[in-house]
């Protein structure tokens, strides 16, 4: 499966803001472009992280992160608790930092949560957590509550089903679909709105290998800029930038060989000394590692 760059990573343009370089293993060495901006024409976003930090209760979730995201497709990875899943959904205002300030085409995602919104969806990992109307064809309508009903209302949700193969599903009860019918069902309803950028944060982990395959190649074949959190490592390396996130910071930025490279040492050094080698211990890409499944959050 191959994630579509947009541009060559050599090119470079002077005139942009920032250079969302960094002090992490690898960066300088890859050749990529800090200040790539989404492909002209085509939807994109450039998402800015100022010394972030998130504090949930008694704990630091995310401390001093600071990004510049532009690249058509970014993957994010890190063990269970790394603080990922609160990355990406800082990146539509579903959460906001503690301190610091998350900036989406310049909007203030505490200030114009709305508006951030607009251009940034976001896909959860649990689909149910996602899906809150009876059948398929409400349940994308209702991403579009606030266009006039109509014909032209109608077309679109027809439009967005057709494309996802769900027409044939389209009166059918949202919760008899199977699970990867549901992440379908739940992208779609996304992507009806036209967002400029598709956060995706762990999709295909409830998944099995056919359906993973499925969502993933779904993902792939967007025009929108898509940043995807994920443990399966098959898909991430297609992407043409990775950030690996550890006890609440983002250790590693680079192209996906040196990060995932970085990641796998992160986890080796983890492991007991007395257990199996990590080799033997790594699952298959296609492997789909469980978290926690979280409550809707509002993204639509």
């Amino acid at each position: 499966m191959r994630w579509p760059s947009a541009r060559a990573r050599d090119r470079r343009s002077s005139d942009l803001p920032g250079d969302g370089a960094s002090n992490l293993p690898g960066d300088g060495t890859s050749g990529r472009s800090e200040d790539e901006r989404p492909m002209r024409g085509v939807p994109g976003c450039v998402v800015t992280l100022e010394d972030v930090h998130v504090r949930l209760g008694e704990r630091d979730v995310l401390r001093g992160v600071d990004l510049v995201l532009r690249e058509r497709r970014i993957g994010v990875v890190g063990a269970n608790g790394s603080g990922k899943s609160t990355l990406a959904r800082l990146l539509n205002g579903l959460v906001v930092p503690t301190t610091g300030r998350v900036l989406v085409d310049g909007l203030d995602t505490r200030r114009h949560g709305a508006q951030v919104r607009r251009r940034v969806g976001f896909v959860f990992t649990d689909p149910d957590a996602q899906i809150v109307m009876p059948t398929v064809a409400e349940d994308v309508a209702y991403s579009l509550r606030k266009v006039p009903a109509g014909a032209a209302r109608d077309a679109r949700v027809r439009d967005a089903l057709e494309a996802r193969g769900l027409a044939d599903h389209a009166d059918h009860p949202a919760h008899l679909l199977s699970g990867g019918q549901k992440q379908l069902l739940a992208l779609t309803s996304v992507l009806v709105t036209e967002p400029d950028l598709v956060v995706a944060d762990e999709p295909t982990t409830l998944l099995d290998r056919r359906n993973t395959r499925r969502v993933a190649a779904e993902l792939a074949s967007l025009p929108q800029q898509v940043v995807l959190v994920s443990h399966d490592l098959e898909i991430v390396s297609a992407m043409d930038r990775v950030l690996v996130v550890d006890d609440g910071r983002v250790v590693a930025d680079d192209e996906p060989g040196p990060a995932l490279a970085h990641y796998r040492r992160l986890v080796d050094d983890d492991l007991p000394s007395s257990s199996v080698p990590a080799t033997a211990l790594r699952p298959p890409a296609a492997t789909q590692v469980r978290e926690s499944r979280g409550a809707q959050d509002g993204t639509r």
